[in-house]
This record gives structure tokens, C-alpha cells and sequence, in this order.
């Protein structure tokens, strides 16, 4: 599968929800669920389908400002590439 473009606009596939407390928040999938932390649920938080991926990153280059931002492009392209793959994440 090809990575996100910078005009895709990442949600939540088909059959997938949010779950759970707020403090201890899982993505609930046909197959089980997952649960996030940290930079991973920041980054699905905002797949709302509203975000292209272009904003999403631009949102996290701001916010992680002393990260390099290609390795943070990368990382996130990758992140959401490995969730499409699940079938938790579509763009």
C-alpha cells in the first residue's frame, strides 16, 4: 500500500471506533482492539477525516518543534501506513 499524500485526509476505517475511559482510550477493530499512548494516540486523535495528512503533520512539527521533520514525516507516514495495513486507519 502507498503512503498518505500530503492532500489525504486519514480517518478511521470502516468498523472502527474509540473506546474505552478517556484515560485509557483503545481503538476498537473487528479483530480485538489497541490501545494508544503518547505520540500514537495524539497522531490517531487527529484522523478525523476533517485533516489532510499534510496538516496532520504540519500540527506535529509545530508541537515537537525540536524533532527533525522529515523523521517526523516519515515516522508518521510509516505509522499510518502499518494501521491502513490493519485495517484501522483509511485515506
Amino acid at each position: 500500500m502507498a503512503p498518505p499524500e500530503d492532500s489525504s485526509q486519514p480517518r478511521l476505517a470502516a468498523g472502527c471506533r474509540w473506546g474505552g475511559s478517556e484515560e485509557d482510550r483503545v481503538i476498537l477493530f473487528p479483530e480485538g482492539a489497541i490501545k494508544l499512548q503518547g505520540t500514537g494516540r495524539q497522531v490517531l486523535e487527529r484522523c478525523d477525516g476533517q485533516r489532510t495528512f499534510g496538516q496532520l503533520i504540519a500540527e506535529l512539527q509545530a508541537e515537537f518543534g525540536d524533532a527533525d521533520p522529515a523523521k517526523i514525516r516519515a515516522d508518521i507516514s510509516q505509522f499510518l501506513d502499518q494501521l491502513r495495513h490493519k485495517r484501522i486507519v483509511d485515506y
